[in-house]
């Protein structure tokens, strides 16, 4: 079968290494498509393509359709709505992530931007610590652990809520399980965002939900951008001079929100899986995920079923 790793961002070296090696001793061909700048480039690639690894390449019908023998595509990492989902499944195309290869590396970039954000961005003024701070985990899946696991180490008081998460597990993890969304920004000082980009959530995060917390308050984006609400959001930062808004994602709005000067950053593009291991880990796994389909039909992690 043949394997085509489509990323128009490149994995690391090893990364590629990796899956080449698994691929390989599974009896299956790998085709790289690096740096792509054209998706024509993407559809003649596919053409004759078995699988597909990719990042957050778009997976649109047009390469679904230009993909005549594509059986699986998988997501080296946790998001997917970069794929047309649906429209796989209407060609018996089976979509599938790596949940959990990209965790740590989130995980620890949300404590990378919140000890910038606290320090005053490094101003050479005095800041605050997250020492006992009340840190609310938005979604507590496999990031949202590691942002709770993390986040003990710094000693800050620990909330979270998932409406699919039963506040038993929660509460098993030495974390505070509230009973809403609202409980939650109402509680805690800070307010980390782990939530994927549904029809539910996209736009949820809006002057309503961001103006229940406390004085100072900050909240922290490493998930998707379609989450914020931003013309709502610009208002209430205007309004409420001593709220702190920190992305991985950086706004449609961004030299907007660029005017709080002090009170908001955004790396220039998401990085919160750009670490080697993350990389690596997450390439490998979609490696050994085709593998296992090819072999004996596993879809274990097939997201449109």
């Amino acid at each position: 079968m043949k394997v085509l790793v489509a990323t128009e961002k490149p994995f690391a070296t090893a990364a590629v290494e990796g899956i080449k090696k698994v691929i390989t001793e599974n009896g299956h061909q790998t085709v790289l498509l690096e740096k792509y700048t054209d998706v024509q480039q993407l559809l003649d690639a596919v053409a004759d393509a078995d699988a597909m690894i990719v990042r957050s390449d778009k997976v649109t019908p047009a390469v679904i359709d230009a993909a005549k023998n594509l059986k699986i595509v998988v997501r080296a990492g946790a998001g997917y709505d970069s794929i047309d989902t649906a429209y796989a499944k209407e060609k018996n195309v089976i979509v599938e992530n790596t949940p959990g290869q990209n965790a740590n590396a989130v995980a620890e970039l949300v404590f990378g931007l919140l000890v910038y954000a606290v320090r005053g961005f490094y101003n050479g003024k005095s800041g605050s610590e997250l020492m006992g701070k009340k840190l609310g985990i938005l979604a507590f899946g496999n990031v949202g652990r590691n942002v709770a696991r993390i986040a003990k180490g710094f000693g800050m008081q620990i909330y979270a809520y998932d409406a699919f998460c039963p506040k038993e597990a929660i509460e098993k993890e030495g974390v505070v399980a509230v009973d809403s969304q609202d409980e939650l920004f109402k509680t805690c000082d800070i307010v980390s965002l782990h939530i994927p980009a549904t029809a539910e959530t996209k736009q949820s995060i809006n002057a309503r939900t961001v103006g229940q917390m406390k004085k100072g308050a900050i909240l922290i984006n490493t998930a998707r951008k379609e989450v914020i609400n931003e013309p709502e959001l610009l208002q209430l930062m205007s309004e409420r001079t001593d709220i702190k808004y920190i992305t991985d994602i950086m706004p449609d709005a961004h030299d907007s929100f660029s005017a709080f000067e002090g009170r908001y950053f955004s790396t220039p593009k998401k990085m919160g899986a750009q670490t080697a291991e993350a990389n690596t880990n997450a390439g490998i796994a979609a490696a050994k995920q085709i593998c296992a389909y090819f072999a004996t039909g596993d879809t274990k992690f097939q997201v449109n079923k």
